[in-house]
């Protein structure tokens, strides 16, 4: 199977192109690009890069949130694009989901924590058994204090969110671990992978019903309703 997977939830987005659970290619950027003025370039450059042609492609994999929901709608908008037009199924991956995954068979319960902005973090727990990651809470969008108090130890936390829970993390003591720094973002190629997954287990979904993991309304929404 021939999968492009793209990443937009955070600032550091990209694509991976996998081949039968083999990763091809992969492009990441971390500076401050909006992802519609990149996206689209960085993927025709990776497929040109790896020989493939978009017709060759099986299936898409996109990260769906939470995230920057400019971000999200970039990302998602994107792949629903290129599936109604290929006619691909397209497999809907979590965005924490794909954080914690960056850390396989972590000897500790894993927390990805991203900013949210409004002074909150996106969070959930993971923990793995075997070779499988299993989700210990439910996506949640807290403040960093109530996130951190959530936590016991011992904990890797990892992602861009760690450094507002900073102040609040001291409580657990040696058995807090953070995660190097390499994995703070989320990556199109575990992106990829897990999408692989979820195809393999009959989870993939039409274009039509790809919509964003949204755990809050936005700013515009927000002020909307105030207006």
């Amino acid at each position: 199977m021939r999968l492009l997977a793209l990443e937009t939830a955070t600032r550091a987005g990209g694509a991976a192109l996998l081949d039968d659970g083999r990763l091809v290619g992969e492009s990441r950027l971390n500076i401050a690009l909006t992802h519609s003025e990149r996206l689209m370039a960085v993927v025709d450059r990776l497929l040109q890069d790896c020989g493939w042609d978009v017709a060759s492609l099986d299936a898409l994999a996109v990260s769906i949130g939470p995230g920057s929901f400019t971000g999200l709608r970039v990302g998602v908008a994107t792949a629903k694009g290129l599936a109604l037009a290929l006619e691909l199924e397209v497999a809907p991956v979590p965005t924490l989901d794909a954080l914690a995954a960056t850390l396989p068979f972590a000897d500790a319960p894993v927390c990805p924590l991203l900013s949210a902005r409004r002074d909150e973090v996106y969070c959930s727990l993971y923990r793995w058994t075997g070779r499988a990651m299993e989700q210990q809470w439910d996506y949640r969008a807290l403040s960093p204090e109530a996130a951190a108090a959530r936590l016991q130890a011992p904990v890797i936390v990892l992602g861009d969110g760690v450094e507002a829970c900073r102040p609040y993390l001291g409580r657990l003591g040696p058995g807090l671990r953070e995660a190097d720094p390499v994995h703070s973002l989320p990556s199109p190629a575990v992106v990829g992978a897990l999408g692989q997954a979820i195809l393999a287990a009959g989870r993939g979904i039409p274009a039509e019903e790809l919509v964003p993991l949204y755990l809050r309304p936005s700013e515009a929404e927000l002020k909307a309703r105030h207006a």
